[in-house]
Protein backbone atom coordinates (compact mmCIF):
# COMPACT_ATOMS: atom_id res chain seq x y z
CA UNK A 1 0.00 0.00 0.00
CA UNK A 2 1.02 3.86 -0.65
CA UNK A 3 2.70 5.65 2.01
CA UNK A 4 -0.73 7.73 2.01
CA UNK A 5 -3.92 7.38 2.04
CA UNK A 6 -5.08 10.79 0.33
CA UNK A 7 -7.94 9.59 -2.01
CA UNK A 8 -9.78 7.13 -2.87
CA UNK A 9 -7.93 6.51 -6.36
CA UNK A 10 -4.91 5.79 -3.63
CA UNK A 11 -6.54 2.28 -2.27
CA UNK A 12 -5.93 -1.29 -5.00
CA UNK A 13 -8.82 -3.69 -5.00
CA UNK A 14 -7.06 -6.23 -3.46
CA UNK A 15 -5.95 -3.64 -0.74
CA UNK A 16 -9.57 -2.68 -0.54
CA UNK A 17 -10.30 -6.62 0.18
CA UNK A 18 -7.78 -6.69 2.95
CA UNK A 19 -9.50 -3.99 5.12
CA UNK A 20 -12.72 -6.25 5.09
CA UNK A 21 -11.39 -8.85 5.77
CA UNK A 22 -9.50 -6.83 9.06
CA UNK A 23 -12.22 -4.78 9.54
CA UNK A 24 -14.37 -7.94 10.05
CA UNK A 25 -11.79 -8.97 12.36
CA UNK A 26 -11.66 -5.82 14.75
CA UNK A 27 -15.49 -5.50 14.27
CA UNK A 28 -15.89 -8.58 16.26
CA UNK A 29 -12.38 -7.85 18.96
CA UNK A 30 -12.54 -4.04 19.24
CA UNK A 31 -8.88 -4.94 21.28
CA UNK A 32 -7.35 -7.02 18.67
CA UNK A 33 -4.04 -5.36 17.65
CA UNK A 34 -4.29 -3.61 20.89
CA UNK A 35 -0.40 -2.76 21.02
CA UNK A 36 0.15 -2.84 16.99
CA UNK A 37 0.69 1.30 17.37
CA UNK A 38 2.19 1.30 20.84
CA UNK A 39 4.89 3.98 21.34
CA UNK A 40 3.30 5.80 18.26
CA UNK A 41 1.91 9.20 18.04
CA UNK A 42 -0.62 10.38 15.80
CA UNK A 43 -0.84 14.40 14.62
CA UNK A 44 -4.79 15.02 14.53
CA UNK A 45 -4.94 18.54 12.62
CA UNK A 46 -8.70 19.65 12.15
CA UNK A 47 -9.88 23.03 10.60
CA UNK A 48 -13.54 21.54 10.42
CA UNK A 49 -16.11 20.95 12.80
CA UNK A 50 -16.46 16.75 13.19
CA UNK A 51 -18.05 14.14 15.58
CA UNK A 52 -18.01 10.95 13.38
CA UNK A 53 -13.98 11.56 11.99
CA UNK A 54 -12.57 13.07 15.15
CA UNK A 55 -14.15 10.44 17.62
CA UNK A 56 -13.54 7.54 15.36
CA UNK A 57 -10.07 7.80 14.60
CA UNK A 58 -8.70 9.16 18.19
CA UNK A 59 -10.51 5.99 19.68
CA UNK A 60 -8.74 3.91 16.39
CA UNK A 61 -5.84 5.07 17.36
CA UNK A 62 -6.26 5.01 21.17
CA UNK A 63 -7.24 1.26 20.77
CA UNK A 64 -4.29 -0.18 18.63
CA UNK A 65 -1.82 1.64 21.71
CA UNK A 66 -1.10 5.20 19.75
CA UNK A 67 -1.62 8.18 21.18
CA UNK A 68 -3.73 10.63 19.23
CA UNK A 69 -2.73 14.19 19.26
CA UNK A 70 -5.77 16.71 18.70
CA UNK A 71 -4.75 19.95 16.94
CA UNK A 72 -6.20 22.69 14.89
CA UNK A 73 -4.21 24.59 12.24
CA UNK A 74 -4.67 27.65 14.24
CA UNK A 75 -3.09 26.61 17.03
CA UNK A 76 0.32 25.61 14.76
CA UNK A 77 2.51 28.21 13.28
CA UNK A 78 0.44 27.60 10.14
CA UNK A 79 -1.82 29.89 11.27
CA UNK A 80 0.96 32.68 11.22
CA UNK A 81 2.41 31.78 7.62
CA UNK A 82 4.73 29.27 8.23
CA UNK A 83 4.51 26.95 4.88
CA UNK A 84 3.16 23.16 4.58
CA UNK A 85 6.52 22.03 3.88
CA UNK A 86 8.36 23.48 6.76
CA UNK A 87 5.71 22.35 9.11
CA UNK A 88 5.00 18.82 7.55
CA UNK A 89 9.40 18.39 8.03
CA UNK A 90 8.87 19.38 11.68
CA UNK A 91 6.74 17.37 12.45
CA UNK A 92 8.41 14.32 11.12
CA UNK A 93 11.12 14.70 13.89
CA UNK A 94 7.77 14.54 16.83
CA UNK A 95 5.21 12.26 15.66
CA UNK A 96 4.57 8.95 13.67
CA UNK A 97 1.59 10.24 11.33
CA UNK A 98 -0.96 12.73 10.93
CA UNK A 99 -4.55 12.84 9.93
CA UNK A 100 -5.75 16.05 8.79
CA UNK A 101 -9.51 17.06 7.96
CA UNK A 102 -9.18 20.65 6.42
CA UNK A 103 -10.09 22.37 3.01
CA UNK A 104 -7.31 22.03 0.10
CA UNK A 105 -6.72 18.92 -1.15
CA UNK A 106 -3.50 20.40 -2.63
CA UNK A 107 -2.60 21.18 0.98
CA UNK A 108 -2.59 17.68 2.15
CA UNK A 109 -0.88 16.27 -0.78
CA UNK A 110 2.21 19.06 0.15
CA UNK A 111 2.21 18.21 3.42
CA UNK A 112 2.44 14.27 2.59
CA UNK A 113 5.01 14.74 -0.16
CA UNK A 114 7.14 16.31 2.99
CA UNK A 115 6.34 14.21 5.92
CA UNK A 116 8.13 10.73 6.71
CA UNK A 117 5.32 9.04 7.77
CA UNK A 118 1.65 8.13 6.66
CA UNK A 119 -0.78 11.07 6.30
CA UNK A 120 -4.66 10.53 5.69
CA UNK A 121 -6.94 12.72 4.23
CA UNK A 122 -10.20 12.77 6.95
CA UNK A 123 -11.92 14.97 4.43
CA UNK A 124 -11.00 17.79 2.18
CA UNK A 125 -13.47 19.91 -0.29
CA UNK A 126 -11.96 17.79 -2.96
CA UNK A 127 -12.32 14.39 -1.29
CA UNK A 128 -13.56 12.27 2.22
CA UNK A 129 -11.93 8.38 1.31
CA UNK A 130 -12.26 7.45 4.82
CA UNK A 131 -16.21 8.05 4.60
CA UNK A 132 -15.91 5.96 1.24
CA UNK A 133 -14.14 3.04 2.90
CA UNK A 134 -16.70 2.39 5.20
CA UNK A 135 -19.63 3.19 3.17
CA UNK A 136 -18.09 0.34 0.78
CA UNK A 137 -17.66 -1.93 3.56
CA UNK A 138 -21.38 -1.42 4.86
CA UNK A 139 -22.67 -2.12 1.82
CA UNK A 140 -20.34 -5.39 1.41
CA UNK A 141 -21.80 -6.08 4.57
CA UNK A 142 -25.16 -5.99 3.38
CA UNK A 143 -24.78 -7.61 -0.31
CA UNK A 144 -21.75 -9.52 0.21
CA UNK A 145 -20.87 -8.08 -3.37
CA UNK A 146 -21.13 -5.49 -5.29
CA UNK A 147 -23.49 -6.36 -8.41
CA UNK A 148 -25.69 -3.24 -7.77
CA UNK A 149 -27.05 -0.06 -8.32
CA UNK A 150 -26.46 3.44 -6.36
CA UNK A 151 -27.99 6.52 -6.91
CA UNK A 152 -26.68 9.12 -5.09
CA UNK A 153 -29.53 12.18 -4.85
CA UNK A 154 -28.52 16.05 -4.56
CA UNK A 155 -24.94 17.48 -4.42
CA UNK A 156 -22.05 15.86 -6.32
CA UNK A 157 -19.66 16.81 -3.71
CA UNK A 158 -16.60 15.28 -1.98
CA UNK A 159 -18.69 12.17 -0.31
CA UNK A 160 -20.37 11.59 -3.75
CA UNK A 161 -17.02 11.77 -5.60
CA UNK A 162 -14.53 9.50 -2.96
CA UNK A 163 -17.64 6.64 -2.92
CA UNK A 164 -17.69 6.48 -6.78
CA UNK A 165 -14.63 6.42 -6.97
CA UNK A 166 -14.02 3.28 -4.87
CA UNK A 167 -17.12 1.53 -5.87
CA UNK A 168 -15.58 1.83 -9.37
CA UNK A 169 -12.28 -0.05 -7.93
CA UNK A 170 -14.62 -2.61 -6.59
CA UNK A 171 -16.57 -2.70 -10.28
CA UNK A 172 -19.91 -1.92 -8.81
CA UNK A 173 -22.68 -2.58 -11.14
CA UNK A 174 -24.16 0.58 -11.99
CA UNK A 175 -23.87 4.06 -10.45
CA UNK A 176 -26.36 7.04 -10.64
CA UNK A 177 -26.31 10.52 -9.98
CA UNK A 178 -29.73 12.89 -10.11
CA UNK A 179 -29.33 16.36 -8.87
CA UNK A 180 -28.27 19.54 -10.69
CA UNK A 181 -25.84 19.18 -13.25
CA UNK A 182 -24.33 22.61 -12.36
CA UNK A 183 -22.41 20.64 -9.69
CA UNK A 184 -21.49 18.10 -11.63
CA UNK A 185 -17.29 16.95 -12.03
CA UNK A 186 -17.45 15.87 -15.40
CA UNK A 187 -14.29 14.54 -14.49
CA UNK A 188 -15.54 11.45 -12.52
CA UNK A 189 -16.71 9.80 -15.87
CA UNK A 190 -13.43 9.07 -16.96
CA UNK A 191 -12.21 8.25 -13.65
CA UNK A 192 -15.07 5.82 -12.92
CA UNK A 193 -14.23 4.01 -16.36
CA UNK A 194 -10.30 3.56 -16.16
CA UNK A 195 -10.74 2.12 -12.37
CA UNK A 196 -13.43 -0.11 -12.86
CA UNK A 197 -12.09 -1.10 -16.69
CA UNK A 198 -15.31 0.19 -18.45
CA UNK A 199 -17.49 -2.54 -15.93
CA UNK A 200 -19.38 0.30 -14.20
CA UNK A 201 -22.19 1.93 -16.13
CA UNK A 202 -22.42 5.13 -15.09
CA UNK A 203 -24.96 7.93 -16.41
CA UNK A 204 -26.58 10.98 -15.37
CA UNK A 205 -30.89 11.20 -14.49
CA UNK A 206 -31.70 14.67 -13.61
CA UNK A 207 -35.45 13.25 -12.72
CA UNK A 208 -35.11 11.75 -9.21
CA UNK A 209 -38.02 9.55 -9.35
CA UNK A 210 -36.36 8.03 -12.60
CA UNK A 211 -33.08 7.97 -11.03
CA UNK A 212 -34.26 6.09 -8.11
CA UNK A 213 -35.99 3.12 -10.16
CA UNK A 214 -34.30 -0.40 -9.68
CA UNK A 215 -31.73 1.07 -7.35
CA UNK A 216 -29.97 -1.33 -4.35
CA UNK A 217 -29.13 1.89 -2.29
CA UNK A 218 -30.11 5.32 -1.94
CA UNK A 219 -27.43 8.00 -0.82
CA UNK A 220 -27.65 11.61 0.30
CA UNK A 221 -25.78 14.00 1.57
CA UNK A 222 -26.38 17.45 3.27
CA UNK A 223 -26.85 20.00 0.43
CA UNK A 224 -24.68 22.28 1.25
CA UNK A 225 -21.30 20.84 2.64
CA UNK A 226 -18.38 22.96 4.33
CA UNK A 227 -16.35 25.39 2.58
CA UNK A 228 -19.53 25.67 0.66
CA UNK A 229 -21.73 27.97 2.65
CA UNK A 230 -21.17 31.14 -0.16
CA UNK A 231 -23.73 28.71 -2.54
CA UNK A 232 -26.10 27.61 -0.04
CA UNK A 233 -29.17 30.07 -0.94
CA UNK A 234 -28.67 28.86 -4.32
CA UNK A 235 -27.73 25.49 -3.75
CA UNK A 236 -30.77 24.87 -1.52
CA UNK A 237 -33.52 26.83 -4.12
CA UNK A 238 -32.21 24.15 -6.99
CA UNK A 239 -32.02 20.44 -4.58
CA UNK A 240 -35.41 20.90 -3.45
CA UNK A 241 -36.54 18.72 -5.76
CA UNK A 242 -33.62 15.98 -4.69
CA UNK A 243 -35.10 15.49 -1.28
CA UNK A 244 -35.31 12.00 -0.14
CA UNK A 245 -38.80 11.18 1.32
CA UNK A 246 -41.07 8.39 0.98
CA UNK A 247 -42.50 8.85 -1.76
CA UNK A 248 -39.51 9.36 -3.57
CA UNK A 249 -38.23 5.80 -2.21
CA UNK A 250 -41.94 4.37 -3.52
CA UNK A 251 -40.54 4.85 -6.79
CA UNK A 252 -37.56 2.51 -6.11
CA UNK A 253 -39.80 -0.80 -6.86
CA UNK A 254 -38.23 -2.99 -5.05
CA UNK A 255 -36.46 -3.01 -1.41
CA UNK A 256 -33.63 -0.51 -0.99
CA UNK A 257 -31.66 0.76 1.83
CA UNK A 258 -30.87 4.16 2.64
CA UNK A 259 -27.72 5.59 3.15
CA UNK A 260 -26.29 9.14 4.54
CA UNK A 261 -22.37 10.04 5.83
CA UNK A 262 -24.09 12.10 8.27
CA UNK A 263 -24.65 15.05 9.89
CA UNK A 264 -28.12 15.66 8.00
CA UNK A 265 -30.43 18.43 8.13
CA UNK A 266 -33.46 16.54 9.15
CA UNK A 267 -36.03 18.39 6.44
CA UNK A 268 -34.07 19.23 3.80
CA UNK A 269 -32.12 16.46 1.93
CA UNK A 270 -33.52 14.11 4.28
CA UNK A 271 -36.90 13.49 5.62
CA UNK A 272 -37.57 11.64 9.06
CA UNK A 273 -39.65 8.77 7.76
CA UNK A 274 -36.73 7.83 5.70
CA UNK A 275 -33.75 8.22 7.75
CA UNK A 276 -35.66 6.60 10.81
CA UNK A 277 -37.18 3.44 8.66
CA UNK A 278 -36.07 0.24 8.71
CA UNK A 279 -34.47 0.16 5.60
CA UNK A 280 -31.75 3.20 6.99
CA UNK A 281 -28.64 2.07 7.20
CA UNK A 282 -26.59 5.24 8.49
CA UNK A 283 -26.01 3.77 11.94
CA UNK A 284 -24.08 0.86 10.39
CA UNK A 285 -22.28 3.60 8.23
CA UNK A 286 -21.20 5.69 11.10
CA UNK A 287 -20.02 2.93 13.15
CA UNK A 288 -18.08 1.45 10.51
CA UNK A 289 -16.14 4.45 10.29
CA UNK A 290 -14.40 2.96 13.65
CA UNK A 291 -13.66 -0.39 12.34
CA UNK A 292 -12.43 0.35 8.77
CA UNK A 293 -10.41 3.46 9.81
CA UNK A 294 -8.36 0.74 12.00
CA UNK A 295 -7.99 -1.75 9.28
CA UNK A 296 -6.69 1.65 7.28
CA UNK A 297 -4.07 2.02 10.13
CA UNK A 298 -2.61 -1.49 10.45
CA UNK A 299 -2.42 -1.64 6.65
CA UNK A 300 -0.33 2.03 6.30
CA UNK A 301 1.67 1.22 9.58
CA UNK A 302 2.90 -2.59 8.71
CA UNK A 303 5.97 -1.07 7.57
CA UNK A 304 6.72 1.68 10.44
CA UNK A 305 5.95 -0.75 13.21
Amino acid sequence: MKKDFLSSKDISLDEIIEIFSLSFKLKKNRLKYNNFLKGKTIQMIFDKPSTRTKVSFYVAISELGGMPLPIQSSELQLGRGETIEDTARVLSRYVHGIVIRTYDQENVEKLAKNFKYPVINALTNYEHPCQALADVFTIYEVFKGFDIKLTFLGDFNNVARSLFLMLSTLRVRELCFSGPVEFFDNDIEKDIHTLSGGYTRFYIEVDPKKAVKNSDIVYTDVWVSMGFEHQQAEKERMMIPYQVNFDLMSNVGKKAFFMHCLPAKRGREVTDDVIDSDFSIILEQAENRLHTQKALLLMLYRNFV
